[in-house]
């Protein structure tokens, strides 16, 4: 009885269950990675720091969050397993302590013209339900308001089978889209200027086509319509009779005989449409891309007005309002709108819809509305789109992991993100931030700091611990973590004007301003506010202006840093220049390539429903060429040993002596400016960080022959200590006589400028407004509006 007693006084012992407290990464390698060893505690916030290039992404994405996704995917059966992406498992010797992650990163959403950011949030199908029930005239189910669903009708026989007997009735089917016929819901329509495509004075003999590619030998372009029959190859084109232009320009396919080989025949608008609109343009090579933007002009369609929508769909209404214009709302405008419906039959439906209304508020998106494209967002405004269906979720010990979710965002934002941060962290979920930004490294629990350098230099972890320890630790980051920039004792005088007047883009109202030439111009506001719309949208493009904007470069494994560059060529020619053969032998995607492994340097095997796997090409080992081309030296060098240089060692190479060639050594020169100086030429672009890639594009575009660079937000995935290095570029841009325009948050770039134009004062319908202009010194000093603020606490004053 006594023993009854003690016990119960005494305090329970905790659950063994409650001991799983840490996720234990032990002997990471993945990528540049070297037997990283972390323990990250859970149900906290934890920040990775580092440079870029440092190996942050491997550990967090490549490893973590990797692994739990792919234990996930195991959890299925065989058969829906082959439906499924099938990851390896990363290379880590321990991983444990895992929950199940949710990723949100920075992948651009998709670019298709369908993609709105209501059809990406489900806002679009919650409005169609409830446009479907509430709506007059009523025109049908929910499909018809739909912009993706064409209007469909058919009739014909079916035949029934009723046991032994079967029998042939007469059968109609119909569904009601709501897609307009014209645009086929896009919007636009699109209109190709002939006179790009051919020299209407000139026969199909004498070369009239002025299409990339488009050759006299090509039995498939040229030769195809030549040789077709339908056409006279010696007669002018604008001599061509009725029946000739239309088989010239729209004829069906067709099937023809040209030099005893089958081929199908098409009009010249259906087969550009095929061979050049529908792909990525994004994706094209740089004189293919110029031609597309010559040859091709989309405009609004007329017919839907640019709603995209049936008429049916468009007369459809609510209380006056249709479900396009409630598509063109700005969405906290909709969510007001929404909140005055009040239909008992419909309230579980209108409950749901005003959650993701409100929730696109909370996170600073309510500037947004329901029909702005997807490919349009900014990676900052992508990733905050994928947030959104997390904000109201029920689900706890979640691990969210995220890639700079303050990208984009003006200081003034970022406050309201790190209290999203905090609230998912509060629900007893982990939290894993890769960041960059002071102000949300100060709210972390834990912080892992890797280094000490990028790429080769990197790898390893340099601190681990609280937030306060990070400053005495030594490290780049620590070390940079109170740096604050100061604001200039005199600035450059401008030495001409860019004159903008009456902009009216997206939400501009009327706006007239006075762009700086010959200065660093930095244009600033909140997201939102109408920046991008000013200078992308608004400024004249003359010659000699070079944009340089948040897309992302594109590339697959074969694709690397010299190749994206330009670099391998100069370097292909020496080769084979020096070894008197061909260029064509020193590139791992032509005939130098290794038969074995086709210039890939690994032998991939699918397994099917299991992870493919990757292994070192035994007849290349790995180098991509035949060893044949391996003897062919410059300077002592052969091909492969060229590309594991790194941009420094090749900058050395190719710049005196044997292999001095002058047109490698710029490139080269160009990327170690902008800080990728430890880049191998061969690594390939899979494997660069977001703030590699976007300083390897801004090293691509130096080479562009214009007077007035444009940059979107160039620290975008950039290190504190990276940041330096970028106002140094800019200031040697400008010093060449040059002038940069910069659309910018970080208060760094904001205080190193020579002139600030500021939009505002909020976003949406609120800005649009030019708030101030005028020296960093003087925004600081009037404290007039928000970044003002926001700048003076930065540098101090």
């Amino acid at each position: 009885m006594s023993m009854a007693t003690r016990t119960d006084t005494q305090s329970p012992a905790p659950h063994v269950a409650d001991s799983h407290d840490l996720i234990r990464v032990h002997g990471a390698r993945v990528n540049n990675l070297k037997d990283v060893s972390v323990e990250i505690p859970k149900r906290r916030l934890t920040v990775f720091t580092g440079v870029s290039g440092s190996g942050k992404s491997s550990l967090v994405f490549g490893t973590i969050a990797a692994e739990s996704q792919r234990l996930i995917n195991e959890t299925y059966s065989a058969f829906v397993q082959g439906f499924m992406p099938t990851p390896a498992r990363p290379e880590v010797d321990v991983l444990d302590g895992l929950t199940t992650a949710i990723i949100v990163d920075q992948q651009r959403m998709g670019a298709d013209p369908r993609s709105t950011v209501g059809t990406a949030t489900d806002a679009n199908a919650m409005l169609r339900i409830l446009f479907s029930r509430l709506a007059r005239p009523h025109i049908g189910p929910p499909s018809a308001y739909s912009f993706n669903t064409a209007s469909v009708r058919a009739s014909g026989a079916i035949t029934v089978e009723r046991g032994a007997k079967t029998k042939a009735q007469k059968a109609t089917y119909e569904r009601t889209g709501g897609m307009c016929n014209r645009c086929e819901g896009r919007g636009k329509v699109s209109d190709i200027d002939l006179t790009q495509l051919y020299d209407d004075s000139k026969s199909i003999a004498e070369g009239a086509f002025t299409i990339p590619g488009w050759k006299s030998d090509n039995v498939w372009t040229v030769g195809l319509y030549a040789n077709s029959g339908f056409l006279d190859p010696n007669k002018p084109i604008r001599r061509f009779t009725k029946k000739e232009m239309h088989d010239f320009l729209y004829r069906e396919p067709t099937k023809v005989k040209v030099n005893g080989v089958n081929l199908t025949y098409e009009g010249l608008i259906p087969k550009i449409q095929k061979s050049f609109l529908s792909k990525d343009k994004e994706a094209m090579q740089p004189h293919i891309r110029a031609f597309v933007e010559r040859a091709v002009t989309f405009t609004t369609c007329p017919e839907c007005d640019g709603t995209r929508l049936s008429a049916g769909a468009r007369s459809s209404k609510i209380k006056g309002i249709s479900i396009a214009d409630a598509c063109a709302m700005e969405i906290r405008d909709l969510a007001a709108w929404i909140r005055g419906l009040e239909e008992p039959s419909v309230a579980p439906l209108l409950t749901a819809l005003q959650h993701t209304l409100d929730s696109f508020t909370e996170i600073g998106l309510g500037y947004l509305a329901l029909d702005r494209p997807t490919g349009t967002l900014s990676g900052g405004e992508a990733q905050r789109v994928k947030m959104i269906r997390h904000l109201g979720s029920s689900l706890t010990d979640v691990t969210y992991v995220f890639d700079e979710p303050t990208i984009g965002l003006h200081p003034h934002d970022i406050q309201r993100m790190n209290e999203l941060l905090l609230r998912l962290r509060d629900k007893g979920n982990t939290v894993l931030v890769v960041e960059h930004k002071p102000e949300t490294i100060a709210i972390a629990d834990h912080v892992v700091d890797l280094g000490p350098g990028a790429g080769t230099e990197g790898g390893t972890v340099c601190f681990e611990g609280s937030v306060e320890g990070l400053p005495a630790s030594d490290t780049v980051t620590g070390r940079h973590l109170d740096d604050r920039a100061t604001l200039k004792e005199t600035v450059r005088e401008p030495t001409g004007r860019l004159p903008i007047r009456g902009a009216t883009t997206n939400n501009l109202r009327g706006v007239d301003v006075d762009i700086p030439l010959g200065v660093l111009c930095v244009v600033t506001g909140v997201a939102g506010s109408g920046k991008s719309s000013l200078i992308h949208g608004s400024i004249p493009a003359p010659e000699g202006v070079v944009s340089v904007d948040q897309t992302p470069i594109r590339g697959s494994r074969r694709s690397n840093p010299a190749t994206y560059t330009g670099l391998l060529d100069p370097i292909r020619k020496a080769f084979a220049k020096v070894n008197g053969v061909s260029p064509a032998l020193f590139s791992a995607n032509s005939e130098g390539a290794c038969p074995t492994c086709n210039g890939a340097g690994v032998i991939y095997v699918d397994l099917g429903m299991m992870a493919g796997v990757d292994t070192p090409c035994e007849d290349c080992e790995g180098k991509r060429f035949q060893p044949s081309v391996l003897e062919y030296r410059l300077a002592g060098r052969d091909i492969s040993e060229v590309l594991a240089m790194s941009v420094t060692e090749a900058e050395e190479f190719f710049g005196s002596g044997e292999a001095a060639t002058p047109a490698a050594h710029r490139i080269l020169g160009r990327l170690a400016d902008v800080g990728l100086g430890y880049l191998t030429l061969g690594q390939p672009l899979t494997t660069l960080s977001g703030g590699e890639r976007q300083r390897l594009k801004l090293a691509t575009h130096m080479a562009d022959k214009g007077g007035v660079y444009v940059l979107d937000e160039p620290t975008a995935g950039l290190h504190l200590a990276d940041v330096e290095q970028l106002l140094g570029l800019l200031d040697r841009l400008v010093d060449s006589g040059k002038s940069v325009i910069v659309v910018e948050h970080h208060q760094a770039v904001m205080a190193h400028a020579d002139w600030i134009i500021d939009l505002g004062p909020g976003a949406g319908h609120d800005g649009g407004r030019i708030v101030f202009e005028g020296t960093p010194a003087g925004l600081v000093a009037a404290r007039s509006t928000l970044t003002g603020e926001h700048l003076a606490d930065y540098v101090g004053t």
